[in-house]
C-alpha cells in the first residue's frame, strides 16, 4: 500500500492565532480514515487546506505523489480531490439527478455553461442514475432538493462528489443533522464506496458511527495531532480522552 493522500507539516494562522500546528499524516490508497477531535480542534481547518479554500503558511499537501500546495480548488478537484460538505448547497431549480449529471458533465468543459448545458445529455444523465443507485436515492432522482429531507439531500452530495471521479473522497460530517437511522444508512453507504476501492477521509462528530466503520483515525486538539492508529487503540489513549472530557469517548472505546 502507498500513501495516496500526505499532510506534511501543515500550519495555518488567522491574525495572531494557530488553527494548525505542524500537522502531518497520511492516508494509504483504499483506506477509510477518520479524521476527529473536540469542536474547535481544527479539523475543519485542516480538510480546507487540503482543498485549498485556506492557504497554509508552512507545510505541504501531496495528491498522488503530486505537490498541489499553492493550486487552486478547481484543479486539485481535477487531480482528483472530492469534497462532500456539511451544508449541502444543491441548485433548487433542478432535481436530484440534474444536480448529479451537472458535476458528471465536468469532463466535458471548464466552463460553467458548458456544464449545463451537458445536465440533458443523456450519458450525463445515465451517469447520474447510476450514482444515485449507488447512494440508495434512485427512486427520487426525479424530484427537486425542496421535497426531499436532509438524509437524502446528503446522499445527492455525496454523488455529486463520486460524479468527479476522485482518488480521495473527503467526507465533512456527512452525519450531522440525521436521526440514529439515517446516520447508521449512510455509515453504511459510506462503507461500501470504501469497499469498491475509494479512499476516504471522514471528518465527524458521531463517535459511535466513526469506531464502527473507519480502520483508522487521526486525532487532532488544539489543531495538533495528539493520536493516530486504530480505532480502539486510539481512544483508550490519555490524551485523547483528555480532549474529550466525556463519558461518550468511554463508552465508544469500551
Amino acid at each position: 500500500m502507498s500513501a495516496i493522500l500526505s499532510v506534511r507539516d501543515l500550519t495555518v494562522r488567522f491574525g495572531g492565532v494557530t488553527a494548525v500546528d505542524g500537522v502531518g499524516f497520511a492516508v494509504e490508497a483504499g483506506t477509510l480514515l477518520g479524521l476527529i477531535g473536540p469542536n474547535g480542534a481544527g479539523k475543519t481547518t485542516v480538510m480546507r487546506a487540503i482543498t485549498g479554500i485556506v492557504s497554509p503558511g508552512e507545510g505541504t499537501v501531496e495528491l498522488a505523489g503530486r505537490r498541489i500546495t499553492g493550486l487552486p480548488t478547481h484543479a486539485r478537484v481535477r487531480l482528483g480531490l472530492g469534497l462532500s460538505q456539511q451544508l449541502v448547497r444543491p441548485f433548487r431549480g433542478m432535481t436530484l439527478i440534474e444536480n448529479v449529471a451537472f458535476a458528471a458533465g465536468h469532463a466535458l468543459t471548464r466552463g460553467a455553461l458548458g456544464a449545463f448545458a451537458a445536465v440533458g445529455r443523456s450519458k450525463q444523465r445515465a451517469r447520474a442514475r447510476e450514482l444515485l443507485e449507488l447512494v440508495g436515492i434512485a427512486g427520487r432522482a426525479e424530484e427537486r432538493p425542496d421535497a426531499v429531507p436532509l438524509g437524502v439531500l446528503k446522499r445527492m452530495e455525496v454523488a455529486r462528489a463520486l460524479a468527479l471521479d476522485p482518488k480521495v473522497l473527503l467526507l465533512d460530517e456527512p452525519l450531522a443533522g440525521l436521526n440514529s437511522g439515517e446516520a447508521a444508512t449512510l455509515a453504511d453507504t459510506v462503507v461500501a464506496l470504501n469497499a469498491r476501492g475509494l479512499t476516504i477521509v471522514l471528518i465527524e462528530h458521531n463517535l459511535s458511527e466513526v469506531m464502527r466503520i473507519c480502520g483508522r483515525l487521526v486525532v487532532l486538539d488544539n489543531g495538533r495531532v495528539i493520536g493516530e492508529g486504530a480505532p480502539r487503540e486510539v481512544m483508550a489513549d490519555r490524551r485523547v480522552r483528555a480532549a474529550y472530557l466525556g463519558a461518550e469517548v468511554g463508552d465508544a472505546a469500551a
